[in-house]
């Protein structure tokens, strides 16, 4: 099953595609947000882009956001130092995809990435609670 959603790059747009993908794991909708936060950010807001969510033959998630820019290409900045304000999007989305990349084409590109798996629906879809320490 493939989810396609077309949308304007707006901060408004962000907690919106997370809803519009609820029914997708925690890390489908963090890269999706982090995309096109980038969108929001390099391209400029109200920038129309396309956010496809499909499953691979191999059985991971791929997360793609096309927008109408051939030119401006991520590019994985390290390290973010700790009190950069921005460069920490593509950090995270590295960390969490199997591999990303990007495909220009003369009328835009895509940048993806590609997640292992998915929790099945209805299953417990929010990060893992981080252990806590007793003093």
């Amino acid at each position: 099953m493939t989810v396609e959603i077309s949308v304007l790059a707006t901060p408004k747009a962000v907690p919106e595609l997370r809803h519009l993908l609820r029914h997708h794991g925690y890390y489908v909708r963090l890269c999706a947000s982090e995309l096109l936060t980038n969108v929001i950010d390099h391209l400029g807001e109200g920038t129309p882009v396309t956010v496809r969510v499909t499953r691979t033959g191999s059985g991971r998630t791929r997360v793609e956001v096309t927008d109408p820019d051939p030119r401006a290409l991520p590019v994985l900045v390290r390290p973010v130092t700790a009190t950069a304000e921005s460069g920490r999007g593509l950090a995270l989305l590295d960390s969490l995809a199997v591999r990303w990349g990007a495909e220009q084409r003369a009328e835009g590109k895509t940048v993806w990435c590609e997640l292992e798996g998915e929790p099945p629906r209805g299953a417990v879809q929010a990060p893992p609670t981080p252990a806590r320490i007793s003093r």
